[in-house]
């Protein structure tokens, strides 16, 4: 019965320490990422499907060899209570970039950058 116990016990903080949110702004550095590395799948995860279908049609004229490194520095980061804008700049972008993240399902999710969408930088 201790042995049934301490498997469960183990079992549930092994599966709990899975399940770690991330924030905005480890949120933007995995995104970015994906994008330059061509990672379509960890960029759908991390993005709404609006954020994935803009980055996606993009995605192929901005691929980078997967082994170079990103550099990626976060220039300024604003909350605005379910809306994150991160500014950040790569090794493979001379002028910084800006991701607009929302929460979604409980997590953070970089989406589309609307044309009336000016944030805070």
């Amino acid at each position: 019965m201790k042995r049934l116990l301490i498997c469960s016990l183990v079992l549930l903080f092994i599966s709990c320490a899975g399940n770690k949110d991330m924030s905005p702004s480890e949120t933007a550095k995995v995104v970015a990422e994906s994008f330059y590395h061509g990672d379509k799948a960890s960029l759908k995860k991390h993005t709404t499907a609006e954020g994935y279908a803009n980055l996606s049609s993009i995605q192929e004229m901005f691929v980078q060899d997967k082994n170079s490194k990103s550099d990626f520095k976060i220039v300024d980061e604003v909350m605005e209570g379910e809306v994150a804008w991160i500014k950040y700049s790569t090794a493979y972008d001379p002028k910084p970039g800006v991701f607009k993240l929302i929460k979604e399902d409980g997590l953070w999710k970089v989406t589309h950058n609307g044309p009336r969408d000016n944030g805070p930088f």
